[in-house]
């Protein structure tokens, strides 16, 4: 299985927090850096300040020597389609081909109202993010193509340069497993991500994609199963309750770092690194490829290095 590190950018990580993180990846052996795309918040903590996604990413490619980067994942209702491929465009050539673009049909109420984004009923907004797809993946084959849909267009458009990336970056969809969902991963993504799952979940969510990439004649084996969740590692169980007791801190639970932990979601990955592995591994058995560790503590440098020297080489055998 591979892990990867995930930074929900929105809770005031600053560009200098930035450049800390993809230097301890790089340092200490985390392949993938993931962040989230949202301009406010998710706690409604609106001191938080965040920087936008995609020129995180291409900032970062430009500083960064073998980091892979992408978003988990990009509202289709933050971006017209063609911005968002050729952001991405830009991005994968600055990187010299490591990015990869998440992509999900938008969520959080309160930063759409906020920043004036458009946020429709689930039903548009699936068929918008549907067309997103089809128009992002046309932006990037070869050869020019049109698209007329309901909500997007393009007419006789070879837009270049193309990817660096062939035949296209890492699309990532982004979902909760619902039968629409899965059609449109089997259908257009190169990758099925979902979120807060546990080991049962995630087998049934592995048998139901299966049945789509089935319907759409598409092999199995071909569109990966990975998860954002929770992570709160320790080397020991000092270091986990110390972690345990800043992270409680951090959501204003006090600091009591074993009734944190008794609390901590199922779906979490938590303990210390012995423990991570039996819950990992397990996961790997139900179905998933790969894993995106929600590392909230941002400025907690040691626990990135934990995660790329003890936990990454073990599950990578």
């Amino acid at each position: 299985m591979d892990v990867c590190l995930m930074i929900e950018g929105q809770e005031d990580v600053t560009w200098d927090d930035w450049l800390a993180l993809a230097s301890a990846c790089e340092t200490h052996g985390v392949g993938t850096l993931f962040r989230s795309d949202h301009y406010l918040s998710v706690d409604d903590r609106r001191e938080r300040g965040s920087l936008d996604a995609w020129m995180t990413i291409a900032a970062l490619s430009a500083t960064t020597v073998k980091l892979r980067l992408g978003t988990l994942v990009s509202p289709a209702t933050f971006r017209h389609p063609a911005v968002l491929a050729k952001v991405a465009v830009t991005a994968d050539h600055v990187s010299g081909g490591r990015v990869e673009v998440g992509i999900g049909a938008g969520w959080w109420e309160g930063e759409h109202e906020a920043y004036g984004f458009t946020l429709p009923e689930v039903g548009p907004r699936m068929d918008a993010l549907e067309e997103q797809l089809q128009v992002i993946r046309g932006h990037w084959e070869d050869g020019p193509f049109s698209f007329a849909g309901e909500h997007y267009s393009a007419k006789n458009l070879d837009a270049l340069p193309k990817p660096i990336q062939r035949p296209r970056p890492p699309l990532i969809l982004g979902g909760k497993g619902g039968p629409r969902s899965l059609r449109l991963a089997a259908r257009y993504a190169d990758e099925y991500n979902t979120v807060h799952c546990t080991v049962p979940e995630i087998a049934d969510l592995r048998r139901r994609l299966d049945r789509a990439c089935e319907a759409e004649d598409r092999d199995p084996a071909s569109l990966p199963l990975s998860m954002m969740t929770g992570w709160l590692v320790g080397a020991d169980r000092d270091d986990l309750l110390d972690r345990a007791s800043r992270l409680s801190r951090w959501k204003d639970q006090g600091d009591d770092g074993d009734a944190f932990l008794a609390s901590y979601p199922e779906h979490s990955i938590a303990g210390t690194v012995p423990d991570a592995l039996e819950q990992l591994r397990a996961l790997e058995d139900a179905g998933l490829t790969r894993i995106m560790g929600q590392h909230l503590l941002h400025r907690d440098l040691e626990a990135v290095a934990l995660m790329g020297r003890e936990v990454i080489p073990a599950m990578a055998g």
